[in-house]
């Protein structure tokens, strides 16, 4: 079994979602792969209902850990809940860079959302100046230590690797790198590990082969439905 978990970011309208299902239940095969659409906050009811017909989770790609408050333009887990989301994504470079989301941040959402029966999809990875500079193991657990602390149970916790020089830029971590970095990173935790980081429809059959990989986490290659499926009905390798 595969995880293969779709980030949507900030595209897609309700109907252009439905026309994306339409098509992607013409296309995929029926499989044990554990499936997850992360979609903008807009969509998110429309994908969660669909999910439930058509047999994939939903996720929210944000919100803030207060309950409730004087915070304009967040949303709190109770509003991803009433959506009828599950999971949740923690960590994402574009979090972390546009947003500037500490690990300390990271940390205090992470909790919040595990203690709250949600799954973490939490994001870590180097840029290309930490990985030149022979950083990239130091990163990754310095991200894990302090995202994770004082965490007490990993049961719903996915991790994704996503070095963040191969995020929509077309470029991919060779197979060797993936291999490498993920087995370092499971010798810091065991939990399902994703690779993230322009994983597409023609590179998946191969990433899925590496040893550790657990699935991926899809930006771009999940916008498209003819694309998406292809990696859905890879992951069954």
């Amino acid at each position: 079994m595969k995880i293969i978990a779709a980030n949507w970011k900030m595209n897609k309208t309700n109907k252009e979602a439905k026309a994306f299902f339409v098509e992607f239940e013409k296309l995929r095969r029926k499989t044990n792969n554990q499936i997850i659409f992360c979609a903008p906050f807009t969509t998110l009811s429309t994908v969660a209902k669909l999910g439930k017909e058509l047999n994939f989770a939903a996720g929210a790609q944000n919100f803030h850990p207060a309950k409730n408050g004087a915070f304009t333009g967040e949303i709190s887990l109770s509003m991803v809940l009433e959506t009828g989301a599950r999971v949740v994504l923690v960590g994402h470079s574009e979090r972390r860079t546009l947003f500037r989301e500490t690990d300390e941040f990271i940390n205090e959402k992470i909790q919040v959302a595990l203690t709250a029966g949600f799954k973490v999809i939490f994001c870590i990875g180097e840029t290309l100046a930490e990985r030149e500079q022979g950083k990239t193991n130091a990163v990754l657990k310095k991200q894990i230590t302090k995202g994770l602390k004082d965490v007490v149970s990993y049961n719903n916790l996915i991790i994704a690797y996503e070095p963040v020089w191969a995020i929509g830029t077309g470029l991919t971590a060779t197979n060797a790198q993936i291999k490498e970095t993920h087995a370092y990173i499971k010798t810091l935790i065991d939990v399902p590990l994703l690779y993230g980081g322009s994983a597409n429809e023609k590179n998946c059959e191969e990433i899925f082969a590496i040893p550790n990989v657990d699935g991926a986490l899809v930006g771009g290659a999940s916008l498209v439905a003819e694309k998406f499926a292809v990696m859905v009905n890879h992951g069954r390798k």
